[in-house]
């Protein structure tokens, strides 16, 4: 079957190259050089698009917006593709949903590589889980709380899913990072404990108890039952 690409971008002379790049491969590509007329495309043809391949600067929308909006309904993965190389910028793009970042420039043969691993992980058999009354979907990815939808960045839902992946079954920060953060991270192993806390004040409701425990000593897990604080 043949894969979808929405390609994002405003010049003209890289859209060119990359749609030829792209069909040589065996993608069928649709491209759109501004914010609005992505979210249009998408909008029109979500359901057939396998991938979205989105620069960041882009005339009327930035990709940012575009992206936080197709998010709202849609778990299709995305590759933000821009010149910025600042940390921060990349994170904000992670954060926001993004489910990987190039800079540009950079050799077709990585993108390529890039785009196989993110389209062959969207086809994935996909999963529920669920605890107490938390559920995911993997496929829509929702997160839901005694049936209310909860939004969650990008960061927090995955490492939401290795918790739910691991239900009652106590994680190190240490494990929590390479799942999570990748075993090439070089950051503080306390963003461990940041996301934990975002996450528990997006989950807890009022009269709910909390799920994500803290096991001292170790980390933490997600199991039902008294917490340990």
């Amino acid at each position: 079957m043949t894969a979808t690409i929405l390609l994002v971008e405003d010049e003209a002379g890289l859209i060119s190259y990359l749609d030829r790049e792209l069909n040589f491969e065996g993608y069928k590509v649709l491209t759109a050089q501004d914010g609005e007329a992505a979210f249009a495309t998408f909008q029109a043809q979500g359901d057939q698009i396998d991938m979205i391949l989105l620069d960041w600067m882009i005339p009327k929308l930035d990709g940012l917006e575009v992206m936080r909006r197709i998010r709202k309904t849609s778990a299709v993965p995305i590759m933000m593709m821009t010149a910025r190389d600042y940390v921060g910028d990349k994170v904000a793009g992670l954060d926001n949903g993004a489910d990987d970042y190039i800079t540009k420039p950079f050799e077709i043969e990585e993108l390529l590589a890039r785009i196989r691993v993110l389209i062959r992980r969207n086809h994935q058999v996909q999963t529920n889980f669920h605890v107490a009354d938390l559920t995911l979907d993997t496929k829509a990815r929702q997160v839901r709380r005694g049936g209310q939808l909860t939004q969650l960045t990008q960061r927090e839902f995955d490492l939401l899913l290795v918790f739910m992946q691991h239900g009652g079954e106590p994680l190190t920060r240490d494990q929590l990072l390479d799942a999570v953060w990748g075993t090439s991270f070089d950051g503080q192993a306390n963003i461990v404990d940041v996301y934990v806390r975002y996450l528990r004040q997006k989950l807890d409701q009022p009269g709910t108890p909390t799920l994500l425990k803290t096991v001292r000593g170790i980390g933490y897990m997600l199991a039902e039952g008294p917490t340990d604080e």
